[in-house]
C-alpha cells in the first residue's frame, strides 16, 4: 500500500541460514498464516484472529514433536509463553517460517509483533511500533507476506 514503517529485527541480523537460537531474522518472503491477540487487552484486530489464552505456549525445543507449534500448558519441553506481562504479543502476526512442517534446528516462531522501543533487537522476529502493527494487521488480506531482504 506504499507505506514504509521502521522496524526492529533479530539481534543476529538477517541470515539466509537461520538456526534455532541464533537470534537472526530469516531472509525471504514469509506468508502471514495467522493473527494472535490478547483479548483481555484489546478487541480482535481482524476477523479470524485467534485469542491468546492463559496457558498458550509456543514450542521452541527441537526434541519436541510439536516443535514450532502452538501448544497448551503444561508442556514438558522448552517453550515460550505467549501470554506475556509486557505488551509485545498483544498482537502477533504468525509467519510460515519453518511451519507447519518444522525441521528441527531451523528456527521457530518468526512473528511480527510490537517492539520494546526503536532499535531494540528481537530474538529473530520483526517488531513494529504498536500503531503501525495495528495498521498493518487491520489491512491484512489473503496472500499477505513479510518480505525480508
Amino acid at each position: 500500500m506504499g507505506r514504509l514503517f521502521p522496524c526492529s529485527i533479530g539481534r543476529g541480523g538477517i541470515r539466509s541460514d537461520k538456526r534455532e537460537g541464533d537470534g537472526a531474522t530469516p531472509r525471504g518472503a514469509h506468508a502471514i498464516v495467522g493473527v494472535l491477540y490478547r483479548p483481555d487487552r484489546l478487541a480482535s484486530p481482524i476477523g479470524g484472529a485467534q485469542p491468546i489464552r492463559p496457558g498458550d505456549l509456543w514450542s521452541d525445543d527441537i526434541r519436541d514433536p510439536a516443535y514450532n507449534h502452538l501448544v497448551p500448558a503444561p508442556h514438558g519441553f522448552s517453550h515460550e509463553r505467549l501470554r506475556r506481562a509486557d505488551p509485545l504479543y498483544d498482537i502477533a502476526l504468525v509467519t510460515d517460517w519453518n511451519w507447519p512442517e518444522a525441521q528441527p534446528g531451523r528456527g521457530s516462531a518468526i512473528f511480527i509483533h510490537q517492539w520494546r522501543r526503536p532499535g531494540y533487537p528481537t530474538e529473530g522476529c520483526v517488531a513494529l511500533r504498536r500503531d503501525h502493527l495495528r495498521w498493518v494487521t487491520e489491512r491484512l488480506a489473503a496472500g499477505a507476506r513479510l518480505i525480508v531482504r
